[in-house]
C-alpha cells in the first residue's frame, strides 16, 4: 500500500449556491459534454518561496504567500517527532485571540504498521509484537494570524487514516482505509471511524462500529439532520453510504451511541453502474439498510469485475439489495445544502472498461434525494485522478490531485484544481517539492532528499473566514497555510 500512488468544508453561503446555479443552467443546455480545462481566474502560476524555510516548494498565482509547518520528523509540542504520511485534515475550531484568528485543525496520518503515535488515546496496541503496532492516527495543529503555534498527537493505534470529515459540533471523524484484522496477533479488527475532539485529551479512541467496516475514505455531515454521508475507496466496487444516528442532537460523542448504516440504490434501477458518468447524469436515490455493518469482506461480484480483489461486507449486503456501484469514492464535503462527492477513477480507459478514468464530482441533494454528475474529467489535463475536495466560503470547489503528475508549462507535478461556475477546471497551485541534501541541512529538516513533485496533495480545507487555505503534501509530509487575493477568483 504505497503512500505515493495507492489512490490515483465549510460554512454555507449564498455565493456557492449562485455559482452552482450557473453550473446547473449550463448543464441543462449541454448535459453530456465533458468538463474542460480553462485559464485560472487568478492568472498564471510561479514558484513561490516558503516564508518559513525559504524554499520554493509550490507554484501559486501572483500575490499568494504561504508558510509550512509540522514536516515529518519535526518535534511536536510534547517533543515526539511528527508522524509521516500527512493526509485528510479539517478545521474543528476557530476563535479570536489578541485580535487574531486562531484556528485548530486535526490532521490524519495514513500510516500502516510500525512505530505508533503516542497519543492520549490509542485504539489498538496490537499485543506484544512491535512489528505489528498500528502506526496511524491523528495530530492536532494550531495556527494563529499568519504563524503556526503548535502540533500535538491526538489519536493513535489506528491504521491508514486516510480522509474523514469535520462535524458541526467541532470535532473530526478520522476514517481507517483498511479492513485488516490483527486479532490473530493479539490486536483488533480495523476499518472503522473514530471521533477526535478539538481537545486531544478528550479523545476516547473508541471505534464507531455502526458506521461500518470498510475501506473508509471520507465523511460529511448534513447539519440539518446530523446524518453522515460516507465514501468507500475499494477499487471498482465502492458504495455510497449514510449513517443515521440514534442521537441526532449534534453533540460530541453522539455517533458513538449507535445508529443505522444505509447504502444508496438508484430508484427503479437495481445495481446501477455509475462508474462512467457523463456531465448532467441525474439519478433519484433511495436507501437500503445494512443489517451487519461490521461484517467481514468477501469476493467482489463477478458482474462488476473479474479481477482478483475483495468487496466490503457492507457493499456485498447493499449489492444484494440492488445498491449502486462507484469506482473509488474519495473526498466528500457539505456546502449550501448539498454534498459534493468525488469518484477518483470515474470514466473509462482506452478499452472502454468503466472505473478507469480520471474522476468525477457527484452532487447529492439530501432533500430531493438526487445524485447528479456536475464534473467529469475526460483527460489528465482537466483533472488527474481528483481526490480530496473542499468548498470555499466564496463559492468554489477545490480538489486535490492524486494522479500521475502531468507535465504542463510548469513541468511535472500534481496540482490543486479549482472548479469554475461553468463546471470546468483550472490549476490553482502545483507541487514543486524537490529537496536536496543542502536544502535539508540549511533548514534542519529530518527528510531524506528526493524529488516529490509527483506526490499527492491532501487535506485541503479553509478557515471559516475564508482567509487561509490549509493543505498537505503527503510525502515527505508537509502542511501548508496559504493566503492571498482570493477575491480575484471564486475560491
Amino acid at each position: 500500500m504505497s503512500q505515493i500512488d495507492r489512490r490515483r468544508f465549510i460554512a454555507g453561503s449564498a455565493s456557492l449556491v449562485a455559482v452552482l446555479g450557473t453550473l446547473h443552467a449550463r448543464r441543462a443546455a449541454a448535459a453530456t459534454r465533458e468538463s474542460r480545462f480553462v485559464p485560472s481566474p487568478y492568472g498564471p502560476l510561479r514558484p513561490v518561496k516558503d516564508l518559513e524555510t525559504g524554499l520554493p516548494l509550490i507554484y501559486l498565482p501572483d500575490g499568494f504567500e504561504y508558510r509550512t509547518y509540522s514536516w515529518t520528523g519535526d518535534a511536536m509540542s510534547d517533543g515526539s517527532p511528527t508522524p509521516s504520511a500527512h493526509d485528510g485534515m479539517g478545521v474543528v475550531a476557530s476563535r479570536r485571540v489578541d485580535g487574531e484568528t486562531e484556528t485548530t485543525l486535526i490532521r490524519n496520518h495514513e500510516r500502516g504498521l510500525g512505530s505508533p503515535i503516542l497519543a492520549p488515546a490509542r485504539y489498538d496496541t496490537a499485543g506484544a509484537d512491535p512489528a505489528f503496532a498500528p502506526a496511524g492516527g491523528t495530530t492536532t495543529l494550531t495556527f494563529r494570524g499568519r504563524r503556526w503555534v503548535s502540533a500535538r498527537p491526538s489519536l493513535g493505534g489506528t491504521i491508514y487514516n486516510c480522509a474523514g470529515g469535520t462535524t458541526p459540533w467541532g470535532s473530526w471523524l478520522s476514517c481507517e482505509e483498511t479492513v485488516i484484522d490483527l486479532t490473530p496477533r493479539g490486536g483488533r479488527k480495523h476499518g472503522y471511524v473514530f471521533e477526535v475532539p478539538a481537545d486531544p485529551a478528550a479523545t476516547t479512541g473508541r471505534p464507531i462500529v455502526a458506521m461500518g467496516r470498510m475501506l473508509h475514505e471520507a465523511v460529511a455531515i448534513d447539519p440539518a439532520t446530523s446524518i453522515a454521508y460516507l465514501t468507500e475507496d475499494e477499487a471498482y466496487n465502492s458504495g455510497f453510504y449514510r449513517y443515521v444516528p440514534k442521537d441526532a442532537s449534534g453533540r460530541a460523542g453522539s455517533y458513538e451511541a449507535g445508529g443505522r448504516l444505509q447504502a444508496a440504490r438508484v430508484a427503479g434501477r437495481a445495481r446501477a453502474d455509475l462508474r462512467a458518468p457523463a456531465v448532467g447524469d441525474l439519478h433519484r436515490i433511495e436507501w437500503v439498510d445494512i443489517e451487519a455493518p461490521d461484517a467481514d469482506p468477501g469476493k467482489p461480484p463477478a458482474e462488476i469485475t473479474t479481477e482478483a480483489g475483495r468487496a466490503s461486507g457492507p457493499f456485498l449486503q447493499a449489492w444484494a439489495q440492488g445498491g449502486l456501484v462507484l469506482s473509488r469514492g474519495e473526498g466528500i464535503c457539505y456546502h449550501g445544502g448539498r454534498l459534493y462527492m468525488v469518484d477518483t477513477e470515474a470514466g473509462r480507459d482506452a478499452t472502454g472498461l468503466p472505473g478507469r478514468g480520471e474522476g468525477a464530482i457527484w452532487e447529492y441533494d439530501p432533500q430531493a434525494e438526487t445524485l447528479k454528475a456536475i464534473f467529469v474529467a475526460g483527460s489528465q489535463r482537466v483533472g488527474d485522478n481528483i481526490d480530496n475536495i473542499t468548498a470555499s466560503p466564496r463559492g468554489g470547489l477545490l480538489l486535490c490531485e492524486n494522479g500521475e503528475a502531468i507535465v504542463d508549462e510548469y513541468g511535472q507535478g500534481t496540482r490543486l484544481i479549482g472548479i469554475t461556475g461553468d463546471g470546468d477546471s483550472y490549476a490553482f497551485a502545483k507541487n514543486n517539492v524537490d529537496l536536496t541534501l543542502e536544502d535539508m541541512v540549511a533548514t534542519d529538516k529530518r527528510i531524506e532528499p528526493d524529488w516529490f513533485r509527483a506526490v499527492e496533495w491532501t487535506g485541503a480545507c479553509f478557515d471559516p473566514t475564508g482567509e487561509v487555505l490549509f493543505v498537505n503534501i503527503q510525502v515527505p509530509g508537509i502542511t501548508f497555510a496559504i493566503w492571498g487575493p482570493w477575491e480575484c477568483g471564486n475560491l
